[in-house]
């Protein structure tokens, strides 16, 4: 796949954002927080990039299993990155008249899948770590604020991430229209989103995300994702998202 001018796909993530069905997805990505490396993001300045895993694929264990984990990032997560690059260099080819205008609604319909697929599966891998962590007291506030205690808000996101019709993610997310924090399904990647929310926390669905492991018992999976969440993450992307 040839590299394309990242004028072209800046002005693609841009684009991307809106069809991606908001959640601030694309944008987020493509701003490159001052509080962590682009490539963690999954954006290399002209393309994106699948990111390194910030642990071992066993590192999670019991609770989430070195095979899946291996899988998932490796093939699913890989799968979305190329899918997300090939859209992008498909609308920079019609912007350039080498590619018809028929193809706009198709490859936009592909970057915002694939390009929501890969930020929240980045945003997904570098929301575990081994162990858990803890919130902060910034964050804290902010759930008290929205929800009435941190245990009100993950048994929140629990309902509505098992609850999640078919494939896709529960999410945590700000709001800055409102200052609040939100929760949020998504069906398959950028579906029933609310324009401008941005995720700080993401529970994945999708059977591959569990179904070696867990089965059917996806309940079973939500619960034991709890033990490795990362809240000490979501409570540097809140701290620097709200700063923005």
């Amino acid at each position: 796949m040839g590299r394309i001018d990242r004028r072209d796909a800046l002005r693609n993530m841009a684009a991307g954002a809106a069809a991606a069905g908001g959640l601030g997805i694309a944008a987020d990505a493509l701003r490159a927080q001052e509080w962590e490396d682009p490539c963690n993001l999954g954006w290399n300045g002209s393309e994106f990039v699948l990111p390194d895993l910030p642990y071992a694929y066993d590192a999670l264990e019991p609770h989430y299993d070195a095979e899946t984990v291996t899988l998932h990032h490796d093939k699913h997560h890989a799968g979305y990155v190329a899918g997300a690059n090939a859209a992008l260099t498909a609308l920079a080819a019609i912007r350039a008249g080498d590619r018809p205008a028929s193809e706009i609604k198709h490859w936009e319909r592909e970057l915002a899948f694939h390009g929501s697929g890969h930020v929240l599966h980045t945003l997904f891998w570098l929301g575990m770590t081994p162990g858990g962590s803890a919130p902060t007291a910034e964050l804290v506030r902010a759930i008290d604020a929205s929800f009435g205690s941190v245990e009100a808000c993950r048994q929140q996101l629990t309902a509505a991430t098992v609850a999640v019709e078919a494939s896709g993610w529960g999410i945590l997310g700000y709001f800055p229209m409102t200052d609040t924090l939100m929760i949020l399904q998504a069906e398959k990647h950028q579906d029933l989103a609310v324009q401008g929310v941005i995720p700080l926390m993401v529970i994945d669905v999708w059977e591959h995300a569990y179904y070696l492991k867990y089965k059917n018992a996806r309940a079973d999976f939500v619960a034991a994702w709890w033990n490795i969440a990362n809240w000490e993450y979501a409570s540097q992307r809140y701290a620097s998202v709200r700063k923005a």
